[in-house]
């Protein structure tokens, strides 16, 4: 029965151990694959890392930013569609109504972006179809309302009501449930990008202890302390070893840094200006329903209960987000909008005080008015806001990038070294085996 390629070569091998070169032949050949094995790898891991870390700067984290965006502009809209309305029955202010058209425009825009880069039948893609869907019939919602208030008719404030209903369970709900499904993207690319490539570490430890033990072996042999092809291929493998070991801590404490003083604060900072823009809403609707819509128990006004929540919510995300930003520039706005915080709070009140003593002109100067009115100290909270989220992501990208870049000329770096080191390896063997001859 003729007997296997393998076995053959199997037996040609073992024949060639028998003998001093035959062994350095073998040696030679393991050494050098060794060395290949390691670059290589190297090479395909770094690759997949460094990758990971320019979806992390490039795709997931704008994606995600872009999805906070929508968020916030719909509730921006909704908010100014309710503004628009306190004005009363005559022409709308042409900031407020340029402001609304701005947020939809803008919300439109970007969700047309997000769906060129994301599967239709993912999770973002559905919660993008719906929005698609949804968002006309709350711009038309809106529009009936605007066209009754025009008209001085109550139903105005009951289409309205409508739309902020349909803002609140449907356009709302879908939009956190985008920025929630970008965000888990941005997770994953991130701890893709950091995860050690433990492969490689260990083939160049089992690299340099086989290049080491080789040289022993020599010098045993021969009494001569330097292989030069071996020493070259030693010197090789440790260049890759410890830019691999350098490079990849650097870039994971870059991304560390990213997510720890950037990425945590920009969310903590999205969800405060989300819950000042639901506050101001429901603010603006206390005076539009006047008290005709109450809470599930009865007892309370439905819109005036929601404001409170939503400031509890506001006052509570903005002392994380000052306990997270690492520095004054980071600060600063923060402590700022919590001082306007402060100040809406107070004129709040007075602007209820005066409702309820039957003075609805007076109460609706201090909500909506040009000067001094809770309108004026919203304002101040979201550009101050604004301002933080900015300072945050500039701080995201300047760490992420600079994680991305630490990885950069390593994958062609471990590839060359790689091949040089087993050209080494070789020459150093067959340096050795001239010697037999």
């Amino acid at each position: 029965m003729p007997r296997g390629a393998l076995a053959d070569a199997a037996d040609r091998v073992r024949s060639a151990a028998t003998t001093e070169p035959g062994r350095l032949r073998i040696i030679g050949a393991v050494l050098a694959a060794l060395v290949v094995v390691f670059g290589t790898v190297t090479a395909f891991e770094i690759t997949d890392r460094a990758s990971a870390a320019d979806d992390v700067v490039s795709r997931s984290q704008p994606l995600s930013a872009d999805a906070a965006s929508v968020y916030r502009s719909l509730a921006d809209a909704d908010t100014a569609a309710s503004s628009g309305f306190l004005a009363g029955s005559g022409a709308e202010p042409a900031g407020v109504r340029e402001r609304y058209e701005k947020d939809i425009s803008l919300a439109s825009q970007l969700l047309i972006k997000a769906a060129t880069h994301t599967d239709s039948s993912s999770e973002s893609g559905r919660q993008i179809a719906t929005l698609n869907e949804q968002l006309p019939l709350y711009t038309g919602r809106v529009e009936t309302a605007r066209t009754y208030n025009r008209q001085g008719l109550p139903l105005g404030g009951a289409y309205l009501r409508f739309a902020n209903e349909q803002m609140s369970k449907v356009l709302l709900p879908a939009a956190q449930k985008l920025y929630d499904a970008e965000s888990s993207r941005l997770d994953r690319d991130d701890e893709d990008a950091r995860f050690w490539p433990i492969l490689s570490i260990a083939l160049g430890l089992l690299a340099l202890g086989a290049l080491g033990w080789a040289q022993h072996r020599s010098y045993r042999r021969t009494n001569r302390v330097f292989n030069h092809g071996l020493l070259a291929a030693t010197a090789a493998a440790t260049v890759v070893l410890l830019w691999l070991a350098v490079g990849h801590t650097v870039a994971r404490s870059q991304l560390d840094e990213a997510r720890e003083h950037g990425q945590k604060s920009l969310k903590v900072l999205n969800d405060a200006r989300i819950s000042s823009l639901k506050a101001r809403a429901n603010e603006n609707l206390t005076l539009v329903a006047r008290g005709a819509v109450l809470t599930d128990d009865g007892k309370r006004d439905k819109y005036e209960s929601e404001y409170g929540a939503g400031m509890l919510k506001l006052s509570d995300g903005l002392g994380r987000a000052e306990t997270l930003a690492d520095d004054d520039e980071g600060r600063d706005p923060v402590k700022a909008a919590a001082t306007s915080v402060a100040e809406w709070q107070l004129r709040h009140r007075a602007a209820s005080t005066t409702d309820k003593s039957g003075d609805y002109d007076g109460a609706l100067d201090k909500v909506i008015g040009a000067k001094d009115s809770t309108g004026e100290s919203f304002d101040q909270v979201d550009a101050a806001l604004a301002k933080a989220l900015a300072h945050e992501q500039r701080e995201f990208t300047r760490a992420a990038r600079a994680g991305r870049d630490a990885l950069g000329g390593l994958p062609l770096g471990a590839a060359a070294l790689g091949v040089l080191g087993a050209a080494g390896a070789i020459l150093g063997i067959n340096r050795r085996l001239s010697e037999y001859r």
